[in-house]
């Protein structure tokens, strides 16, 4: 059975600490933000993250945002409260830290979605953008839901092709694959032959099997890996996300699976083109497709597109729908150009940690000269799955990133020997 594995974070979480440990010299591209854009701000919750209409026509849906960092936010907090994945925030906000962004700084936030090259019934999963949408007829209106998505690693991808829903389980049980228990013996932490439901358990509290065997669509106790490809082929969503889905989401439900990194569809007469990173083993086909569609939108419009607009938007990457078409006297600029929003007071799933405990036992992750590159190891930890409170305590120049509080000696060796296992750290354990 192939299925997510805690050992996965370990990846993710390594990857990208070596990745931001290079960020600062990276250039901040944010030439497409407006400062001055002529529209009042809103409240976070006024824009839809999930549920859209498809007007007869269209291809796209949702809009574009901007919102700026406060003290204490990483990318994964912002990326979850928009319902976004880690790839699509990031890749929206080049030169931008992942664990600790500057607090002043604008951020993109990419919900405009253009919808893959799929007949749009049941549920349509995009490898390359890490997003699924579901679709559902009402009352002669064709309706969407969206979620980012973890897919699989390079080395055990997830399936291509045509499945269905075979069956739903609230409160699965994981029962760990032979590969998986194998790995982590080799790593010296043997897992048991099954995890029933709670905080270890990788599956979360929603699974949805599909019919090809030993795969599934289920939630996660590591949200922060979300927009990665870090699972062992399943298909991973935010826990909130799963929820809905589970519920609104009948057995038999067909589910297609494509990899389409280059989308190309129009909305109220734009035509855009949106670009991510492709995998290593895919792109050109596609891409080759996307190219033939665009010049078939223009020789039907009999209107030129800005060619030069497609190859940067191709070249740049940045993951969202960009227009290469004229923009018509009368569109709606407010749809085309990003929203402006409030922060809100609370990002949701926003790890807790506790207030410091001077009768409680602590792991001493790292002592380190930084006090930057030590907030962001504290971020890291406390986005391990299931969590590890952390934070940093400076002096004389030396910040010390503490792991904890935990009840006793037991709960900080087992903190400290899941923070070796998954980044490598030689932890201290004490008692305050």
């Amino acid at each position: 059975m192939i299925v997510l594995s805690p050992s996965s974070n370990r990846f993710y979480l390594t990857v990208l600490l070596l990745f931001v440990l290079a960020m600062p010299g990276c250039a901040n591209v944010r030439g497409f933000l407006n400062e001055s854009l002529p529209f009042p701000m809103h409240a976070a919750d006024e824009i839809e993250r999930n549920d859209f209409v498809v007007a007869k026509g269209d291809d796209v849906i949702g809009r574009l945002a901007m919102i700026r960092v406060e003290e204490g936010d990483t990318l994964p907090d912002i990326a979850r409260h928009f319902s976004l994945g880690l790839n699509t925030i990031s890749a929206a906000n080049p030169g931008v830290d992942i664990w600790v962004p500057e607090a002043g700084e604008r951020l993109l936030l990419p919900m405009r979605f253009i919808l893959p090259e799929a007949p749009r019934k049941g549920i349509v999963i995009n490898q390359a953008t890490m997003r699924l949408f579901h679709f559902k007829e009402n009352a002669n209106l064709l309706e969407v839901s969206t979620y980012p998505v973890g897919v699989g690693t390079e080395e055990r991808p997830t399936p291509m092709g045509k499945m269905y829903i075979s069956r739903k389980k609230h409160l699965p049980t994981w029962y760990v694959p032979a590969s998986i228990a194998a790995d982590h013996r080799k790593k010296g932490d043997p897992l048991p032959p099954s995890v029933p439901p709670g905080p270890d358990n990788p599956l979360g509290e929603h699974a949805l099997y599909l019919s090809r065997i030993t795969y599934l669509i289920h939630g996660t106790n590591k949200p922060a890996s979300v927009g990665l490809r870090a699972t062992n082929g399943c298909i991973r969503l935010y826990p909130e996300d799963v929820a809905r889905l589970f519920e609104n989401t009948p057995v038999k439900t067909p589910v297609k699976i494509v990899n389409q990194p280059y989308l190309a569809g129009q909305r109220d007469g734009i035509v855009y083109l949106e670009a991510h990173s492709p995998f290593e083993e895919s792109g050109t086909a596609n891409w080759k497709k996307v190219y033939a569609k665009l010049k078939k939108i223009e020789k039907a419009s009999g209107s030129a597109l800005d060619w030069k607009k497609v190859k940067d938007v191709v070249i740049e990457a940045r993951g969202f729908p960009v227009p290469v078409s004229a923009i018509r006297p009368g569109s709606d600029m407010a749809i085309v150009e990003p929203i402006k929003l409030w922060h809100p007071s609370r990002l949701h799933g926003k790890p807790d940690v506790p207030e410091f405990q001077t009768d409680a036992w602590y792991v001493l992750a790292a002592t380190l000269s930084d006090n930057v590159d030590a907030r962001r190891l504290a971020a890291i930890i406390n986005h391990q799955g299931p969590p590890i409170p952390a934070r940093v305590l400076s002096k004389g120049g030396r910040h010390r990133v503490l792991a904890g509080p935990f009840e006793n000696r037991r709960a900080a060796k087992n903190a400290a020997k899941r923070l070796k296992i998954y980044l490598e750290l030689d932890g201290v354990v004490f008692e305050t």
